[in-house]
């Protein structure tokens, strides 16, 4: 019977680390972002009997997978094993052994068969140890990188951290990550009779009571700036969403009781503007343009949350590179189908930051008492249009010689091109880094490489 067995050094305790696991947003922290997986049932945690349902999607099929937890041991190990799904067997037994007194081993061993072997291993039995070993690379990246976070900021734990925006991009990484680390979410969500606080920006309302005693609050949420042309509307939407959200925000957390100790804001590079080769510093000048004028109004929008006497943390957030959303999302197909290249001259600069750097500088700037106020949220290895493009070529084993001229990006997109694709932005995270904030992707081939599964 075929068996798959990895293992990885994880630089905290094992019950430390075994803790991460049994708690809520494991699964979902663990699942790559190409497995297209939906959870449709779950009961409990890992111990015995609790049971996961997933929907997996191949293209136009979905296959369900039901898995139950077994042979639990406290602080050791669990099994995962298939009790419906696509293989004739699978038992998947995760284990973590200590290995010193902060150190420990991380192992998942699984024993599984394909249905109709022995003739399935001889046609796809390589393909499903490739799979395999993509998917727990991914995941033991993953998990070793949050538990060592965690375990750094041992003693934050049990913090409760309201979060609007809790469904976009950044939302829905960022919640899993606080939520496997022992922290209490409190999503702010527009939909009545939802779970959480609700609250209507664009109307001026909010549940701010239920707010009170929030240990800290992070602001996400915003109209997209890259969906869809810049109409007059769209740009109001995106003005008033970001000011009047952020203004709703502070202005009822400077009237709690309880207050928070930091509000966490998003915000985002384009305070910069279009500035060429010019090294932007969190200490530079706002730039020119319909961009550098919203993000100066969206941060000045916090202000009555700074004059109340919270900590107010302002991340200037670069390219997000994440392969279920954002602007990676839109490049794979093109870029798959080897019609990829550079857009305009190819020399304007892009500061981006992973996914997962988000999140740990949102969680970063929540723990640490010294940032306040502008910080740089992006990669500190900035690179060209031409760099990149040539990068996620070489990470996808596709050609990239059919340029996007300059012209057919501002007839495609309009002003927007300008603004966003065309626009070269060198931004350095010079305050995060003297923080002391440690990057888990500083470099973007190794980034793209995860991100993508490459």
């Amino acid at each position: 019977m075929p068996r798959f067995r990895k293992e990885q050094a994880i630089a905290a305790p094992a019950a430390f680390a075994f803790g991460w696991h049994e708690r809520p947003g494991a699964f979902e922290r663990l699942t790559p972002p190409w497995e297209r997986v939906r959870v449709v049932e779950r009961s409990g945690s890992i111990r015995d009997g609790d049971r996961l349902v997933m929907e997996m999607r191949n293209g136009p099929l979905a296959v369900r997978w039901v898995a139950e937890h077994r042979n639990y041991r406290a602080g050791s190990s669990f099994q995962d094993v298939q009790v419906r799904g696509p293989f004739a067997k699978w038992e998947h037994t995760h284990s973590v052994e200590p290995t010193g007194e902060d150190r420990c081993r991380l192992v998942d061993d699984i024993e599984y068969q394909l249905p109709l072997a022995p003739i399935a291993d001889l046609v796809a039995g390589g393909f499903t140890k490739r799979r395999l070993e993509r998917m727990f690379r991914y995941r033991h990246t993953v998990t070793r990188q949050d538990i060592s976070t965690h375990w750094q900021h041992r003693g934050a734990e049990d913090m409760k951290i309201a979060v609007t925006g809790s469904t976009g991009l950044v939302g829905r990484t960022l919640l899993p990550f606080l939520t496997t680390g022992g922290h209490r979410v409190l999503p702010l969500v527009r939909r009545e009779g939802s779970a959480g606080v609700h609250w209507d920006p664009a109307n001026g309302t909010i549940e701010g009571d239920k707010l009170e005693g929030c240990d800290a609050v992070v602001h996400l949420a915003g109209e997209g700036i890259a969906e869809g042309r810049w109409t007059e509307a769209k740009k109001q939407r995106i003005l008033d969403s970001r000011v009047n959200g952020t203004e709703l925000i502070a202005q009822t957390l400077a009237q709690l009781k309880n207050p928070p100790k930091v509000l966490v804001c998003a915000s985002a590079i384009g305070y910069y503007g279009d500035r060429g080769d010019e090294v932007m510093t969190e200490g530079s000048r706002v730039g020119n343009g319909f961009l550098p004028d919203v993000v100066e109004a969206w941060e000045n929008a916090a202000d009555a949350a700074r004059e109340a006497g919270i900590r107010v943390v302002h991340l200037r957030i670069g390219v997000v590179l994440a392969a279920d959303g954002g602007a990676l999302e839109k490049m794979l197909l093109p870029f798959k189908l080897g019609v990829g290249g550079v857009i305009g001259s190819g020399d304007q600069y892009m500061s981006w930051i992973a996914i997962d750097d988000v999140v740990g500088a949102i969680y970063h700037a929540i723990n640490d008492s010294s940032l306040e106020g502008p910080v740089n949220t992006v990669a500190p290895q900035p690179v060209t249009n031409r760099e990149y493009t040539k990068t996620l070529g070489n990470v996808l084993s596709r050609p990239t010689i059919i340029p996007v001229p300059a012209f057919a990006a501002r007839l495609a997109f309009g002003e927007m091109a300008d603004e966003l694709l065309l626009s070269s932005t060198r931004v350095v995270p010079e305050r995060l880094e003297a923080s002391g904030y440690s990057f888990r992707f500083p470099e973007l081939e190794p980034a793209l490489r995860h991100i993508l599964g490459a």
